[in-house]
């Protein structure tokens, strides 16, 4: 019997560069959240005393600003080699990008495997043979997986690959392949990289992402870890998902239909923070509110925007003690029942709410009102445009909850002070 872990995209210190835009955000312990990470899996490894450790590609995030990042790796791998365990791995479209971490020596137990071709490592003593194959430049468009060999007779066969397999969103497709052309290797496992989400593509024979080992964005939400893997007579026995995050990202949905005023709506979210929190006791939680429903409660929220965000984060601060950081709140309330009412008056109030509620019903007209301010587009900062924070213009899904958020912030204001009118 031997184990195995199978871990993909560290992203060893990676930048996440704009965390300083966010309002109070723990910038420290975010940054320091992929080497916490990464600690984590060593004292896990040596804890289950595994065999083998598998890093699919991503190790780093491209290129190093000094070699502190090499130099902290290093050391944690020697950690793993006074423990007699074994690490493989392979570039990933991140990794290809770096110029330092060739040049850096890595301790004798630690095997990358090679970027020129496939690569097979036949180890006697456990049986296995581990065939991998990693990224010689940041883009690789074609299919790796179809160069491999087929499995060899006797052995356990392990095949690490970084791809997009068949296309993934929010993933470039590098390294396309197919579950089929996978199978057909005759490989027992299939180690994946570069999908950040876990998924399982196929259980005979097993092929997996383990998804990244710490969520770096709210995009990257849920439990984030690597897979332990039991093999027994050359069958696998046990792959389990082990959590190993120290950063926890979450969307909290909050139904503030119905309530009558702000306060109402800060019990609301008082106890679902606490709910996650419960749920999430060992973790730093990151989390985006998202506030929703139609509820009386509206105008105050839309005119009092600012206060009534920093009132939540302050709440979310006391009840955890600092390990709950409101990383965005979405206000997307909407007026109570009595709008209908509204928009039928037939005075300037009335039509000016009707003229509202047609904002963004013809996406055609949008984008064509967004090319005519191409120049006012030009002299924004990048920041506000692109990434994790940025507008976006482009894309019709930014447009949409922008545009949504316009109307509700117009609509609220128009009408508390319309109506007494």
């Amino acid at each position: 019997m031997f184990k195995f872990i199978h871990a993909a995209d560290i992203h060893l210190d990676s930048p996440l560069q704009g965390l300083e835009r966010y309002e109070g955000a723990p910038v420290e312990r975010i940054r320091g959240a992929t080497r916490q990470a990464l600690k984590n899996l060593i004292d896990f490894a040596v804890s289950e005393a595994v065999d083998l450790v598998l890093m699919a590609g991503d190790l780093y995030d491209g290129d190093w600003r000094d070699y502190n990042t090499g130099l902290f790796f290093a050391a944690e791998m020697s950690k793993l080699r006074e423990a007699g365990i074994r690490v493989f791995i392979i570039s990933g479209n991140h990794d290809a990008a770096s110029q330092i971490s060739r040049q850096l020596r890595m301790p004798e137990n630690v095997r990358q495997l090679s970027s020129r071709k496939p690569e097979t490592v036949l180890l006697h003593d456990l049986g296995v043979a581990i065939h991998g194959q990693g990224f010689s430049k940041a883009a690789i468009t074609d299919d790796l997986s179809l160069a491999y060999p087929i499995a060899v007779s006797g052995f356990f066969n392990i095949g690490m690959l970084h791809t997009s397999a068949t296309g993934r969103e929010g993933h470039e497709p590098y390294a396309p392949c197919t579950t089929a052309g996978l199978i057909a290797k005759g490989y027992d496992y299939w180690a994946l990289g570069h999908v950040h989400r876990r998924e399982v593509l196929c259980q005979a024979p097993l092929i997996l992402f383990p998804g990244n080992l710490q969520g770096r964005h709210i995009r990257e939400t849920g439990g984030k870890g690597c897979t332990l893997v039991t093999v027994d007579g050359g069958e696998i026995v046990s792959a389990e998902h082990r959590e190993l995050d120290v950063i926890r990202w979450c969307v909290k949905d909050v139904d503030a239909s119905g309530q009558e005023n702000g306060a109402d709506i800060m019990d609301l979210v008082t106890a679902a923070l606490r709910s996650e929190l419960e749920e999430n006791p060992a973790h730093l939680l990151a989390v985006r509110l998202r506030i929703t429903g139609a509820c009386r409660a509206h105008p105050e929220l839309v005119l009092n925007s600012e206060r009534w965000i920093n009132d939540l984060r302050m709440a979310a601060t006391d009840i955890s003690l600092g390990n709950v950081w409101v990383e965005k709140v979405l206000l997307h309330t909407e007026m109570a029942a009595d709008l209908g009412e509204m928009l039928k008056r037939d005075d300037p109030i009335g039509g000016l709410l009707r003229s509202i509620q047609q904002l963004g019903a013809d996406d055609e007209n949008l984008t064509r009102l967004i090319d005519e301010f191409a120049d006012l587009k030009r002299r924004l900062p990048v920041e506000l445009l692109h990434g994790e924070r940025g507008i976006g213009l482009e894309n019709p899904d930014s447009r949409r909850e922008l545009i949504e958020t316009v109307k509700q912030m117009l609509m609220g204001r128009l009408l508390a002070g319309g109506k007494g009118a």
